[in-house]
């Protein structure tokens, strides 16, 4: 082989072996990525068992329900559909109603899902800009507040 040839299978080589540990890591990282949905997204189309997600939304009205056991139910809606949520711990302290938050975990067979993070930032006009945005794209959201998809009046919660 000639000294061009040599450099050229050293680079072919280095190229496959690059290739090769970039689909590895790539296989590996696949189960702990999370796609953003909205209520809507996961009325519309269900996400495929066990795959992870991050529902994002506002916390509804009316649906906290705490057990004895720190297992919290609720329901997060983005004003036109809304997903039951089930999660079992120690919730941020700026968690309620009416509240901007995202939840990590995965949609079950019964159309629960079920939470094991929520998240929430400590400013308490916190909105996810995930949600933001679903919201501005669905026009539900002008001047920093939602706006219910039914008479145009704003809920008042929001930045």
């Amino acid at each position: 082989m000639t000294r061009k040839q040599k450099r050229l299978a050293s680079l072919f080589g280095i190229l496959a072996v690059v290739g090769t540990a970039a689909g590895l890591v790539l296989t590996a990282l696949s189960d702990s990525v999370a796609f953003f949905n909205s209520p809507t997204d996961i009325a519309a189309r269900a996400p495929d068992d066990g795959q992870r997600l991050r529902l994002g939304g506002i916390v509804e009205t009316g649906t906290v329900h705490r057990d004895a056991s720190q297992r919290v139910t609720f329901r997060i809606t983005d004003t036109v559909e809304s997903v039951p949520v089930v999660y079992a711990g120690l919730l941020p302290d700026l968690f309620r109603e009416g509240q901007g938050i995202v939840a990590e975990g995965r949609l079950g067979s019964d159309r629960i899902f079920v939470a094991d993070t929520v998240l929430a930032k400590h400013d308490e006009t916190y909105m996810p800009k995930e949600v933001v945005d679903d919201l501005k794209a669905r026009g539900l959201w002008k001047d920093g507040a939602i706006v219910s998809a039914k008479d145009g009046a704003s809920s008042g919660a929001g930045l």
